[in-house]
């Protein structure tokens, strides 16, 4: 049976095995302005918890914070004793809610923090496969650097989402909610789904191995090995039912080309918000996969809610 290509750009986007390529003119090229990656990281600076007066009103302040000899960049925008951090989608770092972040501190007051995953703007490489459980560590090592322990909302687009299961599974006590837009959930990686995935980005993954210095293919390498294995393990992941969560999903899907694996994202993000009765799905109307960048406002909507029923 034949299938039809889910659009590149957006699939790319949604699953860690295609986090950073896109197709474009012919040949591969990074997603956004990701080649950051190769710049060379800030100088290294001590974190500190962050508390009222370390920075101007609505300023984002760089913290960069150590986490097994790799060192991580942090930014911070004090409010009050509540975080609502932000977590960006695969490729994409801390700029990707530059728009977002001042908005949400200004509506809500809380503390807003965005990050750079490792390798991904001012964050160091760190060589070998990328885990989400590595991802995990790097984020809470980073909060608990910056003195914040509890009462977080955890936002997270696309690649994020496997980052937000495997924190929440480990750490549920440090949050209070979350907003998953267009994200990976566990319960899309079947094992009928993760041999499509595997064969649709075969082709990039064997270009990127041709320049394998590139910071783009570098990253797509890095997360495509073990995909299979590390997909299944995410299959098995379970939300707790204490954290309440809002599930966003893109009209469109990150597949827009391929109507068999958009309604499998669709049926993984209900089946998720069906487990528990704090769960809430909410459909972006007229949107691909880039909801944080084409339609802000919702996603400010979903966060500002979120914020204020646990408020």
């Amino acid at each position: 049976m034949s299938r039809t290509t889910p659009s590149r750009r957006s699939l790319n986007r949604a699953l860690s095995a295609l986090a950073l390529l896109a197709v474009a003119a012919g040949g591969v090229t990074a997603c956004s302005d990701n080649d950051s990656a190769s710049k060379p990281s800030a100088p290294a600076s001590a974190a500190s918890p962050v508390s009222p007066g370390t920075a101007q009103a609505g300023e984002a302040k760089l913290h960069m914070v150590d986490n097994g000899g790799h060192r991580l960049a942090f930014y911070v925008t004090q409010g009050n004793d509540s975080t609502i951090v932000l977590d960006s989608g695969g490729g994409e770092y801390s700029s990707q809610w530059k728009g977002i972040a001042p908005e949400l501190h200004a509506a809500t007051g809380a503390t807003v923090i965005t990050y750079d995953r490792a390798g991904l703007g001012k964050s160091d490489v760190v060589p070998g496969a990328w885990k989400a459980e590595s991802a995990v560590s790097d984020l809470k090592a980073g909060l608990k650097q910056l003195g914040v322990t509890k009462d977080v909302t955890l936002v997270s687009h696309s690649q994020a989402g496997e980052v937000a299961n495997y924190f929440a599974k480990d750490n549920s006590k440090m949050l209070s909610g979350a907003v998953l837009i267009d994200a990976n959930l566990p319960q899309f990686f079947t094992d009928e789904e993760i041999p499509r995935l595997v064969a649709a980005t075969q082709p990039e993954v064997d270009a990127a191995k041709k320049d394998p210095d590139k910071p783009a293919n570098r990253q797509l390498i890095s997360v495509t090995e073990g995909f299979a294995p590390a997909h299944q393990a995410f299959h098995k992941v379970a939300w707790p039912e204490s954290v309440p969560a809002t599930v966003m999903v893109s009209e469109k899907t990150p597949f827009d080309g391929s109507p068999q694996d958009a309604q499998r994202w669709r049926d993984a993000a209900a089946s998720f918000v069906q487990e528990a009765p704090n769960r809430t799905l909410v459909t972006a109307k007229g949107t691909s996969h880039e909801v944080p960048t084409e339609r802000p406002d919702l996603v400010l909507k979903a966060i500002e809610g979120m914020f204020a029923a646990q408020h």
